[in-house]
Parts: structure tokens; sequence; C-alpha cells
């Protein structure tokens, strides 16, 4: 485990994400510094299409994006929910958290927020993000879904979906020099999602928490049972309560497993680091078991960065 400056990320695009951010960790620069620039770089691959810029749209074909900061050593937060035609909204999460005093913004206020506070008006969608979205909109039901007026409302979302990566959201934890923590967490969500959803990514407790006195979590996978657990708070609390990083990560997964027993196979995972740089990851077995979606994770320190797989749990192991 790593003594000093240490960043950790879900997700194979988090190896980027945590090169950029031990710069800033090497070079003497604050945990949430480190954050920012780590979450930005993936909101800005166009290739990650669960983040960001080229992130696969709502129902309606617009990308709605969600992200939150927060800072240990303020216990301060900021976050953006449903936030259209702007790059970077962990960059605006945190201007709500510095420049107001609320702690969310959402929907065309949270655009509005983000113009006057200089981000620049974008298209967030790509070729490949648009090309994928109108093939979705030629075997289902729109308008109807997208307007709500679909009898059943059936977005295909279930076992069909969840082979693909659809919300892998960007979750960071990260330890600087001196000592302070900090934790974000950015998503486009689930593709293909009913116009205003949004999930845990952007919701304090649920998609990442930080405790000064204690370390920081993150969260990824499908937000809408993470929310119903507070995985990212789950996780905080056990390990105050003398938990390991790991182990912290382990319980709260099965306790999620145990309070949402039907709904095992849509996924959840979640990272943590604590106050004296110890980290850890676990995920649901199932969700993150198909080939090509196994549960990555890096971890950026001084010996540099490095991509690990699993561990995942069930309710049937200890």
């Amino acid at each position: 485990m790593a003594a000093g400056p240490v960043v950790v990320a879900t997700w194979r695009f988090g190896v980027p994400a945590c090169e950029a951010a031990w710069q800033v960790l090497a070079s003497g620069g604050s945990a949430l510094d480190a954050i920012e620039r780590g979450a930005n770089v993936t909101e800005e691959d166009p290739s990650v299409q669960s983040v960001g810029y080229g992130g696969l749209p709502n129902a309606e074909g617009v990308v709605e994006l969600d992200a939150a900061i927060m800072d240990g050593p303020t216990h301060g937060a900021g976050a953006v929910g449903g936030l259209t035609g702007i790059r970077r909204p962990i960059s605006v999460a945190r201007a709500v958290m510095e420049r107001t005093p609320h702690s969310m913004l959402v929907g065309g206020n949270a655009r509005r927020f983000a113009l006057a506070a200089g981000f620049e008006d974008a298209d967030l969608l790509t070729e490949e993000s648009r090309r994928r979205w109108r093939e979705w909109v030629a075997t289902h039901g729109m308008p109807d879904v997208a307007h709500f007026d679909g009898a059943g409302l059936d977005l295909g979302l279930d076992s069909e979906r969840m082979d693909e990566p659809s919300h892998d959201t960007i979750g960071l934890c990260a330890l600087d020099a001196g000592g302070r923590l900090a934790a974000g967490c950015t998503t486009s969500g689930l593709a293909w999602k009913l116009p205003g959803r949004v999930g845990d990514s952007p919701i304090v407790g649920s998609g990442l928490y930080a405790d000064q006195d204690v370390g920081a979590a993150a969260a990824t996978g499908n937000g809408d049972e993470i929310m119903k657990v507070c995985l990212s708070y789950r996780v905080v609390m056990l390990m105050e309560s003398g938990l390991s990083p790991q182990h912290a990560c382990e319980e709260a997964i099965r306790y999620l497993l145990r309070k949402r027993p039907e709904h095992q196979a849509h996924g959840a995972a979640c990272i943590a680091l604590s106050a004296a740089g110890e980290f850890g990851a676990a995920a649901t077995r199932e969700g993150f078991d198909a080939p090509g979606r196994q549960w990555l994770w890096a971890v950026g320190d001084a010996s540099g960065v490095t991509l690990h797989e699993g561990p995942t749990v069930t309710l049937d192991e200890p």
C-alpha cells in the first residue's frame, strides 16, 4: 500500500486519468486539483462512450452529463446533474462548490451557470455516438419512449444492455502530499436513459464521498441501484468503524446485494482510499463477469500507474 500521495480510479480508462492526476500530486499539487485534472482527461476522450464528450445520449439523442467533486479538508462539495452542451462537467461542479453557496445545480440552470462562469458551449455528440443513437432509435419506440408517452416505457435497459459499456463512470479518489483527500465522479449516465434521469454520480454519499479524518470512496455501475444504498458513504463509514479500504468495499457491495437481491445482475462497484494512503476496490460478481467486461481499476503512486482486475464478491462468500 502507498504511504505517500496516491490516486485511485475506476476502469481501464482510469489509467490515463491517474497519469494526469499523478502529475499534479507529484508536483505538490492538491488532491482536489488532481481529481479535476484526471477527470477532465476522461471527460475529453471521445472514445469513452460513458463519460463526457462522446458519451452515449439519452432517448432523445441529447447527452446529459452528471458530475460531482468533494473536498476532504473543507467537507465541501459541488455537483451538476443533467448538464447539456458543456464539456468538463466536473470543472463546472467545482465551480458550483467554490463560487456559490449551493451544492448542486441541475438541467438548464446548470448550463446557464456554466456559461456565465466562462465555460464554452459545445456539441457533446460525436459521429460515432450519433450513429449509435440512430441505430437504437430504429429498434425502439421513438418518440413515445423519449416523451414518456409509451405504455410500458420499454427502454430495453435490462439484461440485453448489461454487456455494453453504457454506465462505466469514472470515479477517482486522491490523497496528496499534505494529507488532503478528495473524490470525484463524472459520467454521461446510462445510454438511452429517459430525459432528465440522474444517477448516483452527482449525489454526495452515493457516487462519491470524502471524510478528511477517514478516507474517500467513489462508485460506478448502475446508479439507480447504487443510490438505493448510498454506497460511497457506506464504504467510508465502514472504514471509520475500523475496516480496511478493501474490506469496506467488499462489505458495502454485499450490503447492496442483501438489500437488492433481485437486481444483482445490474452491477455495482466501488473504490476506496484511506487517510493513511491504503486503497481497495470491489464489485458485484454479476454484471461484471461477462467477457470484455471484467471489473478493472487503476492506481497511481510513486511507483507508477498500474491497472488491477477484481475482486468481485457475491452473497455466498464469507
